[in-house]
């Protein structure tokens, strides 16, 4: 049961890890605010991943809708 309640935090340290290197990535392009509510929408229409590939999933899918965004018009 304690293992349970540790595991969000665990998914959460992992997606805040997540931001804080697309900030370092993207940071020269947009605004860290941008960046945690991309990596946060990611977090949300991955909610039915398995936990254990969440994190890199979430990475992967916030780098690409970043990338895809950071194009000029």
């Amino acid at each position: 049961m304690t293992r349970a309640l540790t595991r969000p935090s665990d998914e959460d340290a992992a997606i805040d890890q997540a931001v804080v290197r697309l900030t370092a990535e993207f940071s020269h392009q947009l605004r860290p605010q941008v960046i945690g509510t991309v990596v946060r929408s990611c977090r949300r229409d991955l909610s039915g991943v398995p936990t254990t590939a969440l994190p890199e999933l979430v990475e992967r899918l916030a780098r690409a809708r970043l990338q895809s965004e950071d194009r000029p018009a």
